[in-house]
């Protein structure tokens, strides 16, 4: 099974000043993240969504206000062609003990336990360190940040800055992550002929 599990905001969704989203209408999302995933979809990818929402530990909004706003965001990936499988969030503040909150493993185990995959499996895709941070906690070997929301500042071509875990890999977007992953899981193994990796799909 060819499965991700993204960060939601600031990778899926912009972020304001108050860096966390409140309500529905204040969801919108990156340009161009939910036809990059689409690509993946096509290609065979399960996509499910792992994101701490502190705010409904705090009381800043409550379970369905974060519904509605996850409806949202599956009716406008259902519009760019794509599929969200699932969304795993951790609801507890800061202040309270977890085993849920990213960087802990909590949110990426249940993943893997719905899914029956091991965590060497799963190719994480964020831009925070604390989703890759889980991710690598977990032994996920493929680990990608796009430069939006908190990673806004970086460049593709840099190191990733000290607290990530090695081995990140940075791109520009949503839609170039994308490619690449495309690109890889699409080239045949030595010896193999091209039509034999099946996953060359034209979009």
């Amino acid at each position: 099974m060819k499965i991700a599990i993204l960060d939601r905001d600031g990778t899926l969704n912009a972020l304001g000043d108050e860096e966390f989203i409140a309500s529905e209408s204040d969801w919108h999302p990156v340009p161009g993240a939910f036809e990059a995933l689409a690509r993946l979809n096509r290609a065979g990818w399960h996509l499910v969504v792992a994101t701490n929402q502190p705010g409904l530990g705090r009381g800043l909004f409550d379970v369905l206000a974060l519904n509605a706003i996850h409806a949202r965001m599956h009716r406008m990936m259902a519009a760019a062609g794509g599929r969200i499988d699932a969304v795993f969030y951790c609801p507890h503040a800061d202040s309270e003990p977890c085993t849920c909150r990213k960087p802990l493993p909590g949110l990426m185990e249940q993943v893997c336990d719905r899914y029956g995959v091991e965590g060497s499996d799963v190719v994480a895709i964020g831009s925070c360190a604390t989703h890759l941070q889980a991710a690598a906690a977990i032994g996920a070997r493929q680990l990608h940040s796009v430069c939006t929301g908190r990673a806004a500042g970086l460049l593709p071509e840099q190191p990733v800055p000290e607290g990530w875990p090695a081995g990140t890999r940075l791109h520009a977007s949503l839609e170039a992550l994308a490619a690449t992953l495309l690109e890889v899981t699409a080239a045949p193994r030595p010896g193999e002929p091209p039509e034999a990796a099946g996953l060359a799909v034209a979009v």
